[in-house]
């Protein structure tokens, strides 16, 4: 199995000169197992994905299965740029989210409509099919399953594990600690699973200063999840905007004195599982 990072930035792209290493593209990692293609997120990295896909089918039909967390802007706004969704009515994209707020492809109708983007949804010759999850298991093919729970933040998120032969891959962002229930939830999600991909948008400070109520989780956090759950390798995730490449350095640096298999996600990592 191999584990791809196109867009690892929460909130808002940062293309800055200090961002560089980490990267300033918003949510979209991409899963690869065999022949299959899993895809977690739509942020602006899903459109460098889209091109590298077009470079890789040449000519040839793409087919991926996508799982759209919920429909905040850092999570959806790189789908009008997605490259094989105009090229041929052979590509087929699965979408696969939840609906309680409305449906994926009615925001995506919306996303596209005039004042706010030159061309609609007409454009796109690829088929596209919409699946709605709720919480509990989907099987995907022979010996691969998605399990998907409910977490922590306002209008609702939902998180992924993959299950597979190969390993367990974990994708659970944008999630704010706190909560009984949805605490709960994260750790059955990440139960000894292979990789955890997990939100630390804030410092432990900062959340605590003035950052409750808004979604999101810290670096701590993290190690108490992965600690707790028994996965096996965390990656830090969902890079808060005004976190520069020095400071996420710093994080990395003081995370491993809890727990040594630690990471923060960088665009361009590219993970063997």
């Amino acid at each position: 199995m191999r584990v791809k990072f196109w867009g690892v930035r929460g909130s808002t792209p940062t293309p800055q000169a200090e961002n560089l290493r980490y990267g300033g593209n918003t949510s979209c990692v991409e899963v690869r197992l065999d022949d299959a293609l899993y895809i977690f997120d739509c942020g602006t990295g899903f459109r460098s994905l889209g091109q590298q896909l077009q470079y890789e089918a040449n000519g040839k039909p793409v087919l991926a299965h996508i799982f759209v967390s919920h429909f905040h802007w850092d999570h959806i706004q790189g789908i009008p740029f997605f490259g094989p969704l105009y090229d041929s009515a052979e590509n087929r994209f699965i979408f696969h989210c939840s609906n309680r707020t409305r449906s994926l492809e009615r925001v995506m109708e919306e996303q596209m409509a005039s004042p706010y983007f030159p061309v609609d949804l007409t454009e796109m010759k690829a088929r596209r099919d919409f699946y709605d999850l709720e919480e509990g298991r989907v099987p995907l093919g022979e010996d691969v399953t998605v399990r998907t729970m409910q977490l922590n933040h306002p209008q609702g998120c939902m998180g992924f594990r993959l299950d597979t032969k190969q390993g367990v891959v974990v994708y659970a962002t944008d999630n704010e600690p706190g909560n009984v229930i949805f605490d709960k939830n994260v750790r059955k999600l990440a139960e000894g699973a292979d990789l955890l991909i997990y939100d630390a948008q804030y410092l432990p400070e900062e959340y605590e200063a003035h950052k409750r109520g808004w979604g999101h989780s810290h670096w701590r956090e993290a190690i108490n999840v992965v600690m707790e759950s028994g996965a096996k390798e965390l990656i830090l995730f969902h890079h808060d905007p005004d976190h520069d490449d020095a400071l996420i350095d710093k994080v990395v640096r003081e995370a491993r004195n809890y727990y040594p298999r630690v990471r923060a996600a960088a665009e361009g990592m590219d993970l063997r599982v």
